[in-house]
């Protein structure tokens, strides 16, 4: 058992037309602060212990095992969860009420369908609730006694999504691309169409050719045969055209095409789909697998490179429900979809061939919207069934669009373009409907800052609701259009907490003052919120509060183990490191060892966080905890550590984002240089003792900083790291370099291996052989060209049952081992 937490704010210490944006205003007011902040641990540390290798790679059970998947019950008075069970990869599901003093209950497996889900969906008068448990649908309503009744609607092994009411009170779901509507009243369930990607069947045709030509006529077995397929052809289609009981024809889209997306109208009288050329997967993408339970070597399939992928675009139709009528929607009238966005990229390349590049009008490929974050569909209908909202996006990653359906001239019309010349961010693209009004609320980097935005489709332009430096995401409108809550880092990049703005007076309020980060979900009565909080020295736990300004937080979970509590950690500081090269510090978590501005100049060691686009230098908990932990063991041997969020990095606005565009590898390492400086300065470390590591990303940096400024580190550790970008995915990397057909000179710009002649320090490459991340091929091809160059101070570790993210904690322990090696040796 355990006592109730309660928690004191406190600070931490110390369409009609579009509005169309071709660059980017920096008009933002500086709203945070670069004062040092750090978060004290809240628990009773043991002085004595002593950090080892072995007991932080070991199996991270022994943290404790924090909820996961939390979500709100129908009334709002109780919360689900799930937690890793101890020494296992299954989870259980948790009932915690919101009155529990422990971490709640076990569900019964007998009773997991009777949960809900996070994703449920709501009737017009919220009295009734559709949600999928295991591929079936479940209705939860109230009886004749006032009682929360769970009703199945399907029970199979076929997988069944995406519920939905319509306005008429019919339950609306989907089996792989055929929707079905059941009549909650009589129980009748009905086909309400069924998307096929083949050929529409035909009437049989007279047969071409003499031979069977002639055959006909003199055949009368053939001629019958003949002539009964036509009858039984004719009588189909009359008995589907006059008995309404049957199913209705199903809509074909063609051999060879695949259904991107698909999304049914409240009213079922149209249905909007995206489509697109199937794309057959290459067989040469594979990737060898050397430990297999056979024995064998097994040929894995993986993704495409960079290299070989040939964007398709995708096509717009509007069904109609009523008589099937297909409409295909035109592009055309989006402002910038035939623009050469490009051109002065294409031009720099050619130049380079000693060729001219002439500007020309293109049909750009275009399609929905992919946000790596978001659960929802780019395809978004009003609650009213009167008009859906569409984000497109170019494959060329420079424009965005927000579009409506001229429903009565089957046209797109334009509400919103963002365009950036460097990539659209693949986050920050939430938007939705207004329930009561036709407007939509979006966010978008188009003032340099992800911010919130309204815009009736009324008016010519959209409204900035939200204004400053930070970054604004997650936004949850309630049913009365009374508020959007959102999560914003508002005080400070690192430091990420609730807010809500109201519709009404268009005044915001913060309503969490908790430090760290600070995520939410909104109770289904709209009353309030559950919390998943954290510091970097405290994993995440729930806690629930009412949803308004300075209310009371309520811890629920209490996850973290006595063995984690008792560490005696170095709770790194956040500082803002001045940048040589921008306007705009480098945020930066710096672990002090204990006493670090005494005695001879200390040991330094730099770790570069992966993905690129990732904010590790905030307040929050990280998925870097084997790290965060091993950082705490340098600290304790008399390191100092340094973790920049160097310029590529999320949280701190579109231009640092955008910083790498066709530059990957040269704004990260002149920010690791200034690292350097600001430890001698400020740190008391000697600048010839200074090592760096880091993983994916982050190892491709280490790379480029060993290889391009051999004189900044004196060693370094390249965990599962990129050598040559053009053998790395599409999505990620044609955002940024665009792609190599098309930009030969960014790729080379920004690959290792075109510059792995300078290095002279020593340098640890850990590769694991089954990533289907980055391939072991970008290990192999590096280590050969390294070979040819005669270098000597490298040396390779494979790890190989591991993928990209280590799963082995044996694999965590060499690996560790090896960079703690090379950082005694050398540093």
């Amino acid at each position: 058992m355990k006592t109730r937490n309660y928690i004191v704010f406190g600070a931490v210490c110390a369409g009609f037309l579009l509005t169309s944006h071709l660059g980017y205003s920096k008009t933002e007011a500086q709203t945070f602060s670069t004062a040092p902040l750090s978060v004290s641990s809240p628990y009773q540390a043991d002085a004595t212990i002593t950090f080892s290798l072995e007991q932080i790679m070991a199996d991270p059970d022994w943290l404790g095992r924090a909820p996961e998947n939390a979500f709100w019950g129908a009334d709002s008075k109780q919360v689900y969860y799930q937690q890793k069970r101890a020494g296992s990869e299954l989870r259980d599901w948790f009932h915690l009420p919101l009155h529990a003093t422990d971490n709640g209950t076990t569900v019964p497996l007998s009773q997991l369908h009777q949960m809900g889900s996070s994703n449920m969906q709501y009737s017009a008068d919220r009295k009734m609730q559709a949600y999928v448990f295991e591929g079936n649908i479940f209705l939860r309503r109230l009886d004749s006694q006032g009682q929360q009744q769970v009703q199945q609607i399907t029970r199979s092994n076929a997988i069944h999504s995406a519920p939905q009411f319509l306005l008429d009170n019919r339950l609306v779901y989907r089996q792989e691309w055929t929707y079905y509507s059941v009549d909650l009243t009589t129980g009748l369930s009905s086909e309400l169409i069924s998307l096929k990607t083949a050929d529409k069947p035909k009437a049989p045709a007279a047969p071409s050719g003499y031979l069977a030509q002639e055959q006909l006529k003199l055949i009368g077995y053939v001629a019958k045969t003949q002539r009964d397929k036509t009858e039984q052809h004719e009588a189909n289609e009359a008995m589907l055209a006059a008995n309404p009981s049957l199913a209705p024809v199903a809509a074909y889209f063609g051999k060879d095409q695949q259904i991107v997306d698909a999304s049914l109208s409240p009213k079922a009288d149209y249905l909007l789909v995206a489509i697109r050329k199937n794309q057959p997967r290459n067989e040469k993408d594979i990737m060898p697998n050397y430990i297999t339970a056979s024995g064998d070597i097994a040929a894995e399939p993986v993704r495409r490179r960079v290299n070989d992928f040939k964007p398709e675009p995708q096509r717009l139709i509007l069904v109609s429900l009523t008589d099937g009528t297909q409409y295909p929607l035109s592009y055309t009238s989006l402002p910038g979809y035939n623009e050469d966005v490009l051109a002065d990229v294409k031009a720099e390349n050619a130049k380079a061939k000693g060729e001219k590049y002439q500007t020309a009008k293109v049909i750009r490929d275009i399609g929905l919207m992919t946000d790596w974050y978001w659960s929802q569909s780019a395809m978004r209908w009003h609650n009213n069934g009167q008009q859906v909202a569409i984000m497109l996006k170019a494959f060329d990653n420079k424009d965005r669009w927000i579009a409506t359906i001229n429903v009565d001239k089957k046209t797109l019309v334009p509400q919103h373009r963002l365009h950036d010349k460097a990539w659209i961010n693949y986050a920050f693209n939430d938007f939705g409907w207004f329930n009561n009004s036709e407007t939509l609320y979006f966010l978008s980097e188009e003032s340099g800052y992800s911010h919130l935005y309204t815009k009736a489709l009324t008016r010519r332009k959209a409204t900035k609701v939200t204004n400053g430096t930070f970054e604004v995401s997650n936004p949850v409108l309630t049913a009365d259009d009374g508020y959007l809550y959102f999560k914003a880092n508002v005080s400070h990049p690192g430091v990420y907490d609730v807010h809500r703005f109201s519709v009404g007076n268009s005044q915001t309020e913060q309503l969490t003052r908790l430090g760290g980060m600070t995520d939410f979900e909104l109770a289904p009565n709209e009353q309030q919120l559950l919390l998943r909080h954290s510091t970097n020295v405290m994993p995440e736990e729930l806690y629930v509060m009412a949803a308004q300004s300075q209310a009371e937080v309520v811890k629920l979970t209490d996850t973290v183990s006595a063995e984690f509590k008792q560490l005696p950690l170095f709770a790194p500081k956040v500082v803002a490191v001045p940048s040589s090269h921008s306007k705009q510090p480098i945020f930066s978590k710096v672990y002090y060892p204990k006493d670090y501005q005494q005695g001879e100049p200390r040991r330094a060691v730099i770790f570069n966080h992966g993905a690129g686009y990732l904010q590790n230098s905030d307040l929050g908990w990280s998925g870097y905890f084997r790290e965060f932990l091993f950082h705490n063991l340098l600290a304790q041997q008399g390191y100092v550590v340094m973790d920049m969020d160097y310029r590529a990095s999320k949280g701190y606005g579109r231009d640092w984002r955008t910083a790498i565009y066709r530059q990957m590898g040269t704004p990260e390492i002149e920010d690791l240089a200034d690292g350097v400086n600001w430890l001698v300065t400020n740190a008391n470390v000697d600048r010839k003792r200074i090592g760096t590591y880091g993983g994916s990303y982050g190892g491709f940096m280490t790379f480029m900083a060993l290889f391009k400024q051999p004189e900044l580190f004196q060693a370094g550790a390249a965990l599962r790291p990129v050598s040559d970008w053009a053998y790395y995915n599409h999505p990620y990397t044609s955002n940024i370099l665009n792609t190599p057909d098309i930009d030969p000179i960014a790729y080379e710009r920004s690959s290792p291996i075109y510059f792995s002649q300078g290095l002279n320090k020593p340098l640890l490459i850990n590769a694991p052989m089954v990533d289907d991340n980055v391939f072991f091929q970008d290990v192999v091809r590096l280590v050969q060209r390294l070979i040819e160059q005669e270098k000597q101070d490298f040396e390779t570790a494979i790890y190989p049952v591991e993928p990209h993210g280590f799963r082995q904690p044996s694999s965590w322990l060499d690996e560790y081992r090896r960079i703690y090696k090379l950082f005694e040796q050398h540093l």
